[in-house]
Formats: structure tokens, C-alpha cells, sequence
């Protein structure tokens, strides 16, 4: 059955003639993501009739053995490596939609007895119930059950009714392939859900991490013993150095029973006979510990005492947590281990999956730069191991989750201690991060995360959207998605990645022109402190500019607030570059260079970067941080003309290049002071 497959070691391979669950548990390796029951083919419900299970087991069969001899003697349209045990299940669950409404309509469970009409009933059916997506799915399966005919022990379709058409096509998919429609994260959910991320990671994690360990240590000393509880609870009261946890989440103060009795030196299950009412003795302790209480000067905020402060809009900085208990622990440390996880998926662009696989030990250095290795899964039956370069806000979001306490091999697996399967869920882990994240907001002074559905792809697509702002970032984008093709670094899938979205337009034009204007400043100042601004005509009229708006301000008697604002209205044109600036104007293009003879693209506003000429343009500014990059460029086409044997065509071209270079050199260095 699992012929093509690696098996886990004293696998125990299921049989074809189990005719109720194939279990792979035990036998494949299972994603870090995928629940145990994901890991099942269950033939049950409708493919419980006997027909039925029969070409279930069958169809599992021929899709987990793709290379069997027979398989291809068919001429089955299959890929050559075994379909996974998901998309097996896709296909089980398109085929129980088939058998529920055959019998609904009264025909056989024989599938060469059905015409084409009832195979066109069919689909209008699953168009009416369902999406375009499970249409495709389910499409897909009826033209298998026609290719496959000679393989089934029943038979198959005898005809198709869309022969020559995909499955797009028959499902009505008009969406582009090269369209990525997974939404992006809209930005007001997006700062606030990675600001609180990192509030957890950076600020939070220290005080859960020692409420931890505090916690592990105070369990691992607590007693059962009970015959001397009196005269321990004596001592424990009369120490100088006790305090007694305190929760006052509405005002009230409350001491926390099971961490005091806990404290003293049992374990909480014996929190009632120390404290409670039906006895004499735990009347009396517990009135002592409420005088405490009342006081207010023996008391402390529970496993975590002197927690972080955080900012506040209307009052100076407040703890970020009171009162924490075993229970409130619990829900901070997985909210820990969540805010970790989003961080990961938010900064470094992985998959859910590819998230999920990451194992304890695994940032290295890769290429001169940390970087995460994990497992890729996606169309990669080999499953290899890739690695995700990082930034430092990722490599400290896994050394804090790999010192949460876990019995997991994988960083995100399950706390210690949670009872349940271990498969890691990130949707939940995210759903849970908002969810205590919103809860606290009046405590932790994190801004609340707007309501609306977060999943781990839209981080992907989110993260890729921005970089793409960035001049070369497709290659860059390709090598991080792993959107690797064959004889390239990107496919056609990254342009889908990083198209824009109108929900960040608006945010990413404010953020653009601010830093923009902020490189404009640099510039205004270096031309105040006595340097240059750069070099060519633009240069000149921009720090004729420049001298005008110096002169105002002395005028004024201004500082550099009033120098700021005139250079807002001066409403400077400046493109920043990393050859040259541009400084074309839109209402008076003229001079540009871009653009004479030039087809302009309908809605094209600006100049057109590649035709950009910086050595002739009147628009063009070098600045004096530009020259190291033309001298080094001088430099390389320099080496290149030494090569031998190089073709006359190729030596006139780079000839024409370094005549190009030396002008701009030696227009610097004409003009320099």
C-alpha cells in the first residue's frame, strides 16, 4: 500500500481489505500542524455501503500508488509522487457529497451505469451548494472516476462530460492563476496585533518566564503531608519576609487561597483544610490572612511581584499584570507562546505549516545572517529541509518560546502540562493571542486588536505586500516565500504576493512621503552645515531652493521648526534613489529625459525609472553618498574591459558604459567646492 512512502520505524502498514479506517498515526511521519484525526482515512457515513467503500478504498488506493505499474499501464493524468493523506481526504469527502446525492436522486451505486445528464445534474447541484473551490475538487474527481474506469473493480464514468476543458473552466473559476487571493492583514489590525506580539516577546516575557520558574519550584517542594499544618502556617505567618498574594481586579483585594497555601508549603489541593470555613482552625487562618489583606502592607501581586510597567495615554505607567495565580499563569505563558508564534509568522514570512515544524536549536547562521531551518511541505513530498532568513525580533520570539515549558520537540508545540493531542493549530494560537490580548487591554495598557478574521497565510501575503515597496525585492521575495521555479528565483505566484492592497494604500503613500521628507531634511541640513547637495542642474535649482528657504528663517529670527515647515510648502518634487535623486515635476515635466520618445503606459504619472539617464537628465541630482557606487562601477567595467577574448560588441558596449560613468565622475569633481 505504502510502497513509495518512508515509513516510521515498526510501522504497521494498513491493509486494502480494512474496510473502515486506514490509521497512519503510527506509519508516516505527521506534520507539527496536523491533527491526529487528519492523519485517518475514515470510510464511513455514505461510504459505509458496500459499493461505495469499495471504489473509496479503491480510489485511495491508485492516488497513494501513482508509479504502480498498473496505475500507469492506465494512462492516469497523475503527478508521480503520491498525493497526501490531505488531499485524499478531500477527495473521500467530495466522494461521500457523490454517494449522499446519488442516493438521494435514486441512481445505482454502479458508476457505469450513470450518462452524462446525471453527471451535468450533479454539477449544477454542487455550483448551487458550494463554492468554486470545492467545485474544482469535486470536478476533478468525476474526471478521475472516467480515466480511472479500467482500474476500478466497478467500473468508472463511461464518459466526461467536459472532455477538453480543465476544471477550472467547468467550475466557472474566472479568477487569474496568477492572482493570489488570499487577503492581506488591514493596517489597523495589522500594528496593533504585532506591536502586541512583540510586547509580549520583548517586555512581557522576563516577568512569565520567572513567574514560571517560581512557580515549577514552589510545586516541586509542596507537600502532602498535613500533620503539621498549624504550627507551618505559625511560622509562614510570623516570618518577616511573607507577603500573602493579593488578585484586585475590581477594587476589592482577595487573597489568592491555593498559591498561599502553596506558598506555605502544601500542595493546593489541601487549600480547603487550611482555609476553609467548615473547621474552627481554618476560620482562623483564614480571618488572619484577611486582616493581611486589609492592611495591605504584607501583600504582592502573586507568581509575578514587580511586574514591567507599561505606558499609559492618561496616567503614568502601570503594571501590565495583578494578581496572578496558577490559572492566570497558565493563560499568560500560552499567550506568550502565541505571541512568539505571530511574531514568527508576521516578520519572517513562513507558512503555517513550515512555522509549525520549527524544532528547538534551529536559528543558525546562514550565508553570514541568522536564519530559522525548518521543514517545507508545501509541494515538496520530500519534504526538505529550508532555511527563512531572520531579523532579531524572530531570533528572540524563539529563544523565549524554547524556554517555555514543553514536553514538544517542535518550539510551538503544547505547553506542559495541557491535556489533548499535540498537533499545533495556528489559527487557534492566533484566535487565542487576540482573545487575551482584548481581554486585558485595561490592565496590560496594549491597544485592543480590531475584530476580523487573522490566519497564518495572510501574514505571508501581508509581509510580502510591503516588501514589495522595495526596488529588487522579487528576487528577494521569491527566496523567502520559496517560490523558487526552475531556472529562476521567483515565480509567477510572488508578483501575486506583493501586488498592493487599497486597505494599505492610503497608510503606506502617508508613510512613504514621510520618509521621504524626512531624507529631505538630511539634505536641507547638510546644505545649511556647508555641504553640498549634490551635483547637475536639478542640484542647482534645488539648492537655490535650499538658500531661499535659509534666508526666511533667519529673517524670522525662525528655528528649526519654522525651517521645517517652510520646507513643507515648498512642496519639494525628490524621488530618492540609489544611483541619483530625481527631482521631476509633474506640472512641468519638461527636460525629462525618461520620457522623449517614449511609449507612456495609459494612467502612467511620473517618470518612467528604466529609461532613467543620471549622467544627462536635467532632472537627475548625484550627491556625494552616490560616488562610491559610480567609482566602484568604474572600477568593475574597467576589470571587465581587460578580459581577453572579449567579443568587439560586447568591449564597444562597455566602452559606452564608462564613458557614461567617467562623465558623471567628472562632473562631481568639476563642481565640487
Amino acid at each position: 500500500m505504502l510502497g513509495e512512502h518512508s515509513l516510521l520505524p515498526g510501522a504497521v502498514v494498513p491493509c486494502f481489505a480494512q474496510h473502515d479506517v486506514w490509521d497512519f498515526n503510527t506509519v508516516l511521519r505527521r506534520p507539527a500542524g496536523t491533527h491526529p484525526g487528519g492523519w485517518k482515512l475514515v470510510f464511513s457515513l455514505e461510504l459505509a455501503d458496500p459499493a461505495w467503500n469499495l471504489l473509496a478504498r479503491e480510489v485511495a488506493m491508485i492516488m497513494l500508488n501513482p508509479r504502480h505499474p498498473a496505475v500507469r499501464a492506465a494512462g492516469l493524468p497523475l503527478r508521480p509522487r503520491p498525493a497526501r493523506i490531505a488531499t485524499i481526504l478531500g477527495d473521500l469527502t467530495h466522494l461521500r457529497v457523490l454517494a449522499r446525492w446519488a442516493h438521494a436522486a435514486g441512481l445505482p451505486s454502479r458508476l457505469p451505469d450513470w450518462r452524462d445528464s446525471d453527471l451535468r445534474r450533479f454539477l449544477r447541484y454542487r455550483q448551487d451548494n458550494a463554492g468554486v473551490s470545492s467545485v474544482k475538487g469535486q470536478v476533478g474527481l468525476l474526471k478521475f472516476l472516467h480515466h480511472a474506469t479500467n482500474l476500478l473493480s466497478g467500473g468508472g464514468f463511461q464518459v466526461d462530460p467536459w472532455q477538453g476543458r480543465t476544471t477550472r473552466q467547468v467550475a466557472g473559476d474566472t479568477t487569474s492563476p496568477d492572482v493570489v487571493t488570499t487577503p492581506v492583514i488591514p493596517p489597523e489590525q495589522w500594528f496593533p496585533l504585532v506591536r502586541a506580539a512583540w510586547g509580549y516577546v520583548h517586555d512581557f516575557a522576563p516577568d512569565i518566564l520567572r513567574g514560571q520558574a517560581r512557580y515549577t519550584a514552589l510545586l516541586a517542594s509542596a507537600r502532602d503531608d498535613i500533620s503539621d499544618l498549624p504550627a507551618t502556617f505559625t511560622a509562614c505567618l510570623s516570618a518577616s519576609g511573607s507577603r500573602v498574594p493579593v488578585r484586585d481586579q475590581t477594587g476589592n483585594p482577595e487573597a489568592i487561597w491555593p498559591l498561599l497555601t502553596l506558598r506555605i508549603g502544601f500542595h493546593p489541593r489541601h487549600t480547603r483544610t487550611m482555609f476553609g470555613t467548615h473547621s474552627v482552625g481554618g476560620r482562623q487562618r483564614r480571618a488572619a490572612i484577611t486582616a493581611l489583606v486589609a492592611d495591605g502592607t504584607r501583600t504582592d501581586s502573586g507568581l509575578i511581584d514587580n511586574p514591567a510597567l507599561t505606558p499609559r495615554r492618561d496616567r503614568p505607567p502601570a503594571p501590565w499584570i495583578r494578581g496572578v495565580d496558577a490559572r492566570a499563569l497558565g493563560t499568560q505563558v500560552r499567550a506568550l507562546r502565541n505571541a512568539c508564534f505571530v511574531l514568527v509568522l508576521a516578520l519572517s514570512m513562513m507558512r503555517d505549516g513550515e512555522a509549525s515544524e520549527i524544532s528547538r536549536g534551529s536559528v543558525v547562521e546562514y550565508y553570514g545572517t541568522p536564519a530559522i531551518v525548518s521543514t517545507k511541505l508545501k509541494h515538496d513530498p520530500a519534504e526538505p529541509r529550508k532555511h527563512w532568513w531572520i531579523i532579531d525580533p524572530v531570533a528572540e520570539a524563539i529563544a523565549v518560546c524554547e524556554q517555555l515549558p514543553s514536553d514538544s520537540d517542535y518550539v510551538f508545540g503544547p505547553v506542559a502540562g495541557r491535556v489533548g493531542h499535540d498537533a499545533i493549530r495556528g489559527s487557534v494560537m492566533i484566535d487565542n493571542f487576540i482573545a487575551t490580548v482584548n481581554a486585558h487591554t485595561g490592565i496590560s495598557g496594549l491597544p485592543p486588536i480590531p475584530a476580523g478574521t487573522v490566519r497564518s497565510h495572510m501574514f505571508r501575503r501581508t509581509m510580502a505586500m510591503l516588501t514589495e515597496q522595495f526596488a529588487g525585492s522579487e528576487i528577494a521575495l521569491g527566496i523567502q516565500l520559496k517560490h523558487v521555479a526552475a531556472r529562476a528565483l521567483a515565480n509567477r505566484s510572488t508578483q501575486g504576493y506583493g501586488a498592493a492592497d487599497p486597505a494599505w494604500s492610503h497608510h503606506l503613500d502617508r508613510a512613504l512621503d514621510a520618509a521621504r521628507f524626512r531624507r529631505l531634511e538630511d539634505l536641507y541640513r547638510a546644505h545649511t552645515d556647508g555641504k553640498p547637495v549634490g551635483f547637475g542642474p536639478a542640484a542647482e535649482r534645488l539648492t537655490e531652493l535650499f538658500d531661499k528657504i535659509h534666508d526666511t528663517v533667519a529673517a524670522r529670527n525662525g528655528d528649526a521648526s519654522v525651517a521645517r515647515a517652510l520646507l513643507r510648502q515648498a512642496r519639494v518634487s525628490l524621488r530618492f534613489g540609489t544611483l541619483n535623486h530625481c527631482a521631476f515635476d509633474e506640472n512641468n515635466p519638461a527636460g525629462a529625459l525618461c520620457l522623449e520618445r517614449a511609449a507612456i503606459p495609459d494612467g502612467h504619472a511620473g517618470p518612467l525609472h528604466d529609461r532613467c539617464r543620471p549622467d544627462r537628465c536635467t532632472n537627475s541630482i548625484i550627491t556625494p553618498d552616490h560616488l562610491p557606487i559610480w567609482r566602484t562601477e568604474r572600477q568593475t567595467l574597467l576589470t571587465l574591459l581587460e578580459s581577453p577574448k572579449l567579443a568587439p560588441c560586447r568591449k564597444a558596449a562597455l566602452q559606452r558604459e564608462l564613458g557614461d560613468v567617467d562623465h558623471v565622475l567628472s562632473t562631481a569633481q568639476q563642481e565640487s567646492p
